[in-house]
This record gives structure tokens, C-alpha cells and sequence, in this order.
């Protein structure tokens, strides 16, 4: 919840409902969810916020030229992508939720002004995370239907305006979203339809094969999570569409944004080269694996872990996505829409390996382990990780990944230039750290933390100390 003051920021203008524009000629359309949404459809939806620069954002260029714009657009692309304006059932008698369209269904599209501080929002500094709720639009979700995705824009009068995506994760994946962002991003500048073939989704679900009942595997296995979230009970409705939880954010939580250039990430990386051959540790059997993700995951990681300080022998683990399209066998469609993404996760660790003098190189270690192990086989491993969480000890910090530097968010460009920043708001509602290209394009990784105020002073000391050694 939003306080009132922050809530009095916002000015809706508009709810309106946007149908494809082909809505009156298309056709019914079903796709079953596959192991791949299953793993996704109890956790949040995906809150992104894309602000463009504009001093010539008035409010009558607003309501006569960029909404306009956006929302005739946005009717153009959705005639591609049919299922977003669709919704997410379970019915009584099917095994497993499915995504259904019927012609004239909508997606949501506010229309908001706001008299935030646009500069404070997209600047360098942290800032509390609840000033960006009211840019975010509602999610409907109820126990046996929920919508696929909303929109809203919101205008700062002469500083710029926002795009806002609520995206249901069983419903696509952060590749699809990316993808159809991009297509509308495309339609909006171009004044045209035309899709190149790379952002024509491919609906076929027969392309993720599942030689195991996995979907059987991973709806007992989110029955067992919603029992231990529950205290041992029995859930009352076993096909319930709700979140399993959604934590409250005060006040006191803080969002910041850290850009690592490519000189950074290289500094970085020598230093873990210069660690490893004078560690005390024992060498793995392994080379390390440096890239660009695991140097920047494992620095990130460590000093969150050190940022929460505390007793040395708490429990920590750590995860990541892993989109599955090009370790699948055969592959997957790149513009495959869905869900294509397993997860990899390493728990049952201490806080006192990450805080000690070695934490970054251990940290590199096993990150760099975890991603020389992946194969087609990480999509089988699904149920066991949501096991995992079954028996996960209380007060256990677990940092997992949102988002990737291969989306190109920064090229998302409706025909007013390049976002200022995009902003993923719903690490908010875990310990995640959300990873873009840098807006520059020079290689660079950006990083949005999510931290309690205390804890985020210490993490921007943190993270910039390590950075002048």
C-alpha cells in the first residue's frame, strides 16, 4: 500500500480497455500453460517502468498526440499477440490453468498524470521504492481467472512520461515480454504493422516436450510450498489463480540503481584472475568462468549478503533464471510465446562464506559452477527446486535475478527517443537484483537494488568501495 501523500501524486485521467484491431475478425484462441508456466503462475507478476525523457510533454501534446499514438499501436500489436489480451483460467474440471481468448476481450490501458519528481525517479540517487506504485497498474487476479497483462501511461508535465507493464508471469516470460514491447515500441514509431520475422510469436506449444509428467510433478510440488505457507494446511481451493503471498512495502524501503561500465566489469574481473591464483582456498577443478554475468552476479550478491551483515552462520542461497530455448532438444523458437525459463538455484550456504575476505572469489566460484552445469537437463530439475523451498530454514536470504543485459530495454524506442531508465519495481516483493544493458550501449550492466533504507547505505558503500581497489 501506498501512503496518501504518495497516492495524491497521481491523477488518473483514464482506465480505457484496448482491444486488437482485429478483434472482430479473429478467432477463439487456447493455449494450456506447460511445465515451463506452471513454475510461474503462484509468484508475482512482473512491474516494469520505462521513463522517456521529454520536455515537450504538456499535457494537450499528451492527450492529442502521445496517447493517441500509444494506444492505437498497441491495438496494431496485439493482433499479433492474441493471448495477452486473453485471460488465465482454471477451469473445474481441467487438470491444469489455460490462457483463453475470445474475440473483444481488452487489455487495460490507464492514462495518469503525476506531479512526481521525474529527475528524483530516474536519477542516481536512492530513493523510497513506494513513489513508484501509483506508476504501476493493477493486475485483476482472483481464485479462478486472471488477466495476461495491463498498461498504463503517466505523463510529468514538461519532464517526460512513463510506460508501465504488469505482466503475469505464467503467461510469458521476461524474452516475450521484451519482444512484444519491442513490437509495439516498432508499430508506434513506424505508423505501421509490419513485424519482422524474429517478433512474430510462435505459439505451438508441441515444441516443449515434457517426457517426464513434469506439469503432474510441479502442481503437487506448488501444493506442498502452499501447505508450508499456510502452516500445514490444506489450501481451500487446490486451483486457486492467487498469489501465494505479497508482501507489504513500507516506507522505509529503498530503490537504487548502480551502472557498472565496461572498464568497471574489466577491473573486476582482474581481480578475481588476481584472487584465484594467490587463494588460500583450495582451486576448483574447474576454470573460471568469467563472464560478464557471473563477475557481476557474484559482486552484486556478495555485497548484498555483507550489506544485511548479522550472525556469520545464517543461511543464504542464491538463484537465477535460465531461458531454456537454446538448451532445449531440439531448440526452442527464439520468438517462442511463453514461457521457456527454468531456474538454477545453490542453497544451504552461510552468510560467513560471502562475508569473509575471499567472499567475492567464492562467490565467483560457485556462480561460475552453477553456470558450467547448465544443460537441457535444467528444465527437468523444476519440481525439485520448488522442493526446495519446502524446507527452506525461516529468515533465510535468497537472491535470485530479474531480468537479463540480452532484453535491449534501452532500445525500446515509441518515437520519442530512448527510455531515460527502465526500472523492474517488483524486486520489491523478494530479494532479487534487476539486470539491464547499460542505457549507453558501451557494455556496461545496470543494477536496481531493493533494500531497507539501513541496509541500502551500507550497500552503495559497498558496492562503490569495491570498485576503487
Amino acid at each position: 500500500m501506498v501512503n496518501e501523500e504518495m497516492e495524491s501524486s497521481l491523477k488518473v485521467i483514464d482506465v480505457a480497455r484496448v482491444t486488437p484491431s482485429n478483434s472482430d475478425s479473429s478467432e477463439s484462441l487456447t493455449l494450456p500453460l506447460t511445465f515451463f508456466d506452471l513454475l510461474w503462475y503462484k509468484l508475482h507478476a512482473v512491474e516494469r517502468v520505462i521513463f522517456y525523457k521529454l520536455t515537450d510533454a504538456t499535457r494537450p501534446f499528451f492527450d492529442s498526440v502521445i496517447v493517441p499514438n500509444l494506444k492505437t499501436s498497441l491495438s496494431s500489436s496485439l493482433s499479433h499477440y492474441l493471448p495477452l489480451a486473453g485471460k488465465l483460467v482454471w477451469e473445474p474440471l481441467d487438470p491444469k490453468p489455460k490462457i483463453v481468448y475470445t474475440p473483444k476481450d481488452a487489455v487495460s490501458f490507464t492514462v495518469a498524470e503525476s506531479n512526481a519528481d521525474f529527475s528524483r525517479l530516474t536519477g542516481k540517487e536512492p530513493f523510497p521504492t513506494t513513489e513508484l506504485y501509483p506508476l504501476v497498474p493493477e493486475l485483476h487476479v482472483s481464485d479462478d481467472s486472471a488477466s495476461a497483462v495491463s498498461f498504463q501511461v503517466t505523463l510529468f508535465p514538461n519532464q517526460g512520461f512513463c510506460i508501465s507493464v504488469n505482466a503475469h508471469h505464467a503467461v510469458l516470460d521476461g524474452k516475450t515480454t521484451t519482444n512484444f514491447l519491442k513490437s509495439w515500441a516498432r508499430t508506434c514509431k513506424n505508423q505501421d504493422s509490419f513485424l519482422p520475422q524474429d517478433l512474430i510469436p510462435v505459439y505451438d506449444r508441441t515444441v516443449i516436450k515434457d517426457p517426464m509428467d513434469l506439469d503432474t510433478k510441479i502442481l503437487n510440488a506448488w501444493h506442498r510450498v502452499a501447505k508450508v505457507f499456510t502452516g500445514g494446511k490444506e489450501p481451500e481451493n487446490p486451483k486457486s489463480l492467487k498469489l501465494l503471498w505479497s508482501p507489504e512495502i513500507g516506507p522505509d524501503v529503498f530503490r537504487y540503481t548502480l551502472n557498472l561500465t565496461r572498464e568497471d566489469i574489466q577491473k573486476l574481473r582482474e581481480r578475481l584472475k588476481k584472487e584465484s591464483s594467490s587463494s588460500s582456498v583450495s582451486s576448483s577443478p574447474k576454470e573460471l568462468r568469467l563472464s560478464t554475468f557471473v563477475i557481476v552476479y557474484s559482486y552484486a550478491l556478495t555485497c548484498l549478503i555483507k550489506a544485511r551483515g548479522g550472525d556469520p552462520s545464517r543461511p543464504v542461497g542464491y538463484g537465477f533464471a535460465v531461458d531454456c530455448r537454446s538448451l532445449m532438444v531440439p531448440p526452442v523458437p527464439s520468438s517462442y510465446f511463453g514461457n521457456c525459463v527454468s531456474a538454477c538455484f545453490k542453497m544451504s550456504l552461510t552468510a560467513e562464506t560471502f562475508m569473509s575476505e575471499e567472499g567475492f572469489l567464492a562467490a565467483a566460484r560457485m556462480v561460475s559452477d552453477s553456470v558450467e552445469a547448465l544443460d537441457e537437463n535444467v528444465a527437468l530439475k523444476i519440481p525439485e527446486i520448488l522442493e526446495g523451498f519446502t524446507t527452506l530454514s525461516p529468515g533465510t536470504q535468497v537472491l535470485s535475478v530479474a531480468g537479463s543485459t540480452r532484453f535491449g530495454v534501452y532500445g525500446l524506442d515509441f518515437g520519442w527517443g530512448r527510455p531515460e531508465k527502465v526500472v523492474v519495481v517488483s524486486i520489491d516483493q523478494g530479494e532479487a537484483i534487476s539486470f539491464a544493458e547499460s542505457r549507453d550501449g558501451s557494455g556496461g550492466v545496470e543494477l536496481g537494488f531493493s533494500l531497507k533504507k539501513h541496509e541500502m547505505d551500507v550497500l552503495v558503500d559497498l558496492l562503490h568501495k569495491g570498485l576503487e581497489n
